[in-house]
């Protein structure tokens, strides 16, 4: 068909972490859905990211600068109305992206589920494929499928137990068990060792009686002293030495074990010092600032718990040594932080962190982009990926990131939202409402724009309160049902009540009734339409 660039596609039962591609009969490709959610799933072709290019699509390609070609390239060539089409491929297809991907594709060869040009290896019977010259010891146990490689070496009184594969050059000592493991070449693994689901890279030494547990990576070049035991999915970077006898406990164990994603609706959410720990909160805004540019800023802040102030600052810490500056901006409501954002053209990102609303041993952490808005699902996987795979970028000395106070942040705020209303209309008209703030920290923020308005506002709820910021839904009515009484009963306008966050709002009219969520909604769309006549 002469496409510009055609897309392998394949068939998967399960596209939530992929990136969905539609295309019509002919194969042109329709819409692009990134990490869609099951609401919003349309189709089961995903994107294989095997691509043939017209040397004409290099040319849209910017130079030196990072450009993606799932989110960025071919969604443009979509717009642009170019020839771009799809083939959905047979055979065999695996994201090897991840730990888990890549041990099922060497199992899945092992198993025979891939269509290969020729055979790994000599099969000896029961599922074992060697390579040349393999050494097996007549008291070794093989429970297949397994591949040893060229020049393998397994000892006496060893159990191996598959899939399992251990690649050339490899000995494996006396009275080893080793199970769902992968060793690459050049490694030596010593007596009675018990490796269970591990990866061992290249040139390593495991020495005798250590144990490693499911989801554990051992870097090249590693020494893992006799006796050693690391826990499940630690993790060990190149040329490191673990001493005889260590424990080794990653973060990891604490702060993420058990996920299978760290964003949720409500941002990076998890029990406070249990699944959320301060080692969790310095990797994951390293794991953002790997994301962001060297010598960009990331502005913080926090809500008035003690739990929040603790996570807040080990954030802080997490991101000077990628190369990315601080902004804090202390305890500031959510709409001021994402203003400050938004303001400023070398602020990236932000940060808010808070205590979950409906649950006070859980803490939020909100990400936002660099226009202040809630971070898209191609981001949000980016830093996924950084952290998962603890690929955290390290700034040379004199690119370590610097920390900074906001200056007034909430009287810049206010300041722009009087630029943006007509101040004196309001004065004139006199407004009187009844104002919930819900302990929260939109009260420092309203009050200086009330006053500057003009409106006679009567506060409830004004005194912000650590112990008051997760309220029951039961709690939250009832303080609506006392504030449409206070409505009535002074003869208000109107009254008004916000979360503890700032960024929702739930109205009372002049009778004291609350206004359902369909109502508020269109009240508040029809003034924006009212605002802004004949806008797309």
């Amino acid at each position: 068909r002469k496409a510009t660039a055609s897309i392998t596609l394949t068939r998967v039962p399960d596209p939530l972490e992929f990136g969905v591609i539609m295309t019509g009969e002919d194969g042109r490709v329709t819409q692009f859905l990134e990490k869609p959610s099951w609401g919003e799933v349309i189709s089961d072709t995903v994107n294989t990211g095997l691509y043939v290019l017209e040397p004409e699509v290099l040319d849209l390609i910017p130079d030196n600068v990072p450009h993606d070609f799932a989110s960025e390239l071919f969604p443009r060539m979509l717009a642009e109305h170019m020839d771009l089409y799809g083939y959905v491929a047979d055979g065999y297809w695996c994201d090897v992206g991840n730990i888990g991907e890549y041990m099922r594709a060497n199992s899945d060869v092992l198993y025979g589920r891939l269509r290969l040009a020729e055979p790994i290896g000599t099969h000896l019977g029961g599922g074992i494929w060697v390579g040349e010259n393999v050494e097996i010891s007549p008291s070794a146990q093989l429970f297949g499928p397994i591949y040893l490689g060229n020049e393998v070496k397994i000892k006496g009184d060893v159990r191996i137990y598959g899939p399992a594969v251990i690649r050339d050059y490899t000995v494996i000592d006396n009275y080893n068990r080793i199970e769902r493991s992968i060793i690459w070449r050049n490694n030596y693994v010593g007596e009675s060792c018990e490796l269970r689901g591990v990866i061992i890279t290249r040139q390593c030494s495991v020495k005798a009686q250590v144990i490693a547990y499911e989801g554990v990576v051992i870097g090249d070049n590693c020494v893992i002293g006799e006796g050693a035991v690391l826990h499940a999915n630690v993790k060990l970077w190149p040329h490191k030495e673990i001493e005889a006898g260590a424990m080794i406990k990653d973060s990891v164990i604490w702060g993420n074990q058990g996920r299978r994603a760290l964003f949720s609706r409500f941002g990076v959410s998890g029990v406070v010092n249990i699944d959320l720990t301060p080692e969790f909160a310095a990797k994951l805004s390293a794991a953002l600032g790997a994301t962001l540019p060297k010598g960009s800023f990331v502005a913080m802040n926090r809500d008035t718990h003690r739990s929040s102030r603790m996570l807040k600052r080990a954030l802080v810490s997490g991101l000077p040594g990628t190369g990315v500056n601080v902004w804090d901006l202390g305890s500031v409501a959510i709409p001021v932080l994402r203003h400050f954002v938004r303001q400023r053209k070398d602020t990236s990102s932000g940060i808010h962190v808070r205590l979950s609303p409906f649950d006070q041993r859980v803490v939020d952490i909100r990400i936002i982009d660099g226009q202040g808005l809630n971070q898209s699902g191609s981001s949000e996987r980016a830093i996924e990926r950084n952290f998962f795979r603890e690929d955290f970028r390290r700034a040379f000395l004199d690119e370590i990131g610097v920390i900074a106070y906001a200056h007034e942040p909430i009287t810049e705020y206010t300041d722009d939202f009087m630029r943006h209303v007509d101040a004196q209309r309001i004065r004139d008209y006199g407004f009187k409402l009844v104002c919930d703030y819900s302990h929260g920290l939109a009260g420092d923020t309203l009050a200086d724009i009330f006053n500057g308005l003009g409106v006679d506002v009567v506060p409830l709820n004004a005194r912000m309160d650590e112990t008051k910021l997760a309220m029951l839904q039961g709690e939250f009515k009832d303080n609506q049902a006392k504030m449409g009484k206070i409505v009535h009963a002074l003869g208000a306008q109107m009254g008004v009540q916000l979360d503890v966050g700032g960024e929702k709002i739930f109205l009372v009219d002049e009778q004291g009734q609350v206004l359902d969520d369909v109502t508020a909604a269109a009240l508040l769309l029809e003034l924006a339409l009212y605002a802004h006549p004949g806008r797309p």
